[in-house]
């Protein structure tokens, strides 16, 4: 049997910034798309971080990736990973607050080890992961059982297209550990899964929001694609794909327990947004089932009634 992956003091605290930026992701889009239609958000976000980091390949002497192989899966990483839950959640989040919408992608921890417990050898269902999908699931249950409640509740067609945007992160996460065996570095992966998905996009976009008819965005707008783009996908992407390769597919994905801090945070000091009492324990139970999940606060516990 494979030994499990395991992350180090260096990895924990990439994980924690790239919780913050990937928090700053869901603040940062909604208010392009005030703007701007879904696809165009996703369009800019991908074309400006692929040549950003395109730039910083070239800059650093690092070459291009290249090869059939490689680029093959660039374009199933770019499916997964950018393509199918960015225009979910972006066009979630034209009509559910952005808290909400980074709350229901915590869940992407609970697909993934499902996903990672069919798909590999060293990341299986254990106890308390089981016990962590139930509490996960029952914090979905109470979101959406929230929504039926009241009347002006959030609409739940968003909320099912962030939680299929969740799904599809689970699928990557578990896809993307290809990429260390191929021998490729954490940037040179960051730059074609976002190459890929502006090739993927590109057609989407001019066939569906025809952008020639758009109005020129505001500097407000501007500055967000820009944080979009270069926080929350190139930088993100590099310190993400550093952990997958020495964490996992689990490890990985429990930066979506600390995203709705930062998500909701934002939202409601400067967007305004107000979220209920359920989506709050909602969030909790989501947070104790990821808890769960990872174990370690399991196994503290057990030492000290030990």
């Amino acid at each position: 049997m494979p030994k499990p992956p395991a992350m180090g003091p260096l990895e924990w605290a990439l994980l924690l910034l790239l919780s913050v930026l990937w928090g700053g992701a869901f603040f940062f889009s909604k208010l392009a798309l005030h703007e701007l239609p879904p696809f165009t958000v996703v369009l800019a976000r991908v074309a400006i971080a692929a040549l950003a980091l395109a730039l910083y390949l070239v800059a650093t002497g690092r070459a291009l990736p290249a090869g059939r192989a490689a680029w093959s899966a660039f374009l199933g990483m770019g499916l997964l990973n950018n393509l199918v839950p960015f225009s979910l959640i972006f066009w979630g989040q034209t009509q559910i607050a952005s808290g909400l919408a980074s709350i229901l992608n915590a869940t992407t921890p609970i697909f993934s080890i499902v996903i990672a417990h069919a798909l590999t050898e060293d990341e299986t269902l254990t106890a308390h992961r089981l016990a962590g999908i139930g509490l996960g699931i029952a914090g979905v249950a109470l979101l959406m059982a929230g929504r039926v409640a009241a009347a002006d509740g959030p609409p739940l067609l968003p909320m099912l297209a962030c939680l299929g945007a969740a799904c599809s992160y689970g699928f990557a996460s578990v896809y993307g550990r290809r990429f260390r065996r191929m021998g490729l570095m954490p940037v040179s992966v960051a730059f074609g899964q976002t190459a890929a998905t502006t090739l993927m996009i590109l057609p989407v976009v001019l066939a569906v929001d025809a952008p020639w008819r758009l109005a020129v965005p505001s500097a407000t707008v501007m500055l967000a694609l820009g944080g979009l783009a270069l926080l929350s996908t190139a930088l993100a992407y590099i310190l993400f794909f550093r952990i997958l390769a020495v964490g996992g597919a689990i490890n990985a994905s429990l930066v979506t327990l600390l995203i709705p801090v930062s998500a909701i945070l934002l939202g409601g000091l400067v967007l305004g947004e107000r979220l209920g009492a359920n989506h709050f324990a909602g969030m909790g139970l989501i947070a104790l089932g990821l808890l769960a999940i990872d174990g370690r606060a399991l196994r503290v516990l057990g030492r000290k009634a030990a």
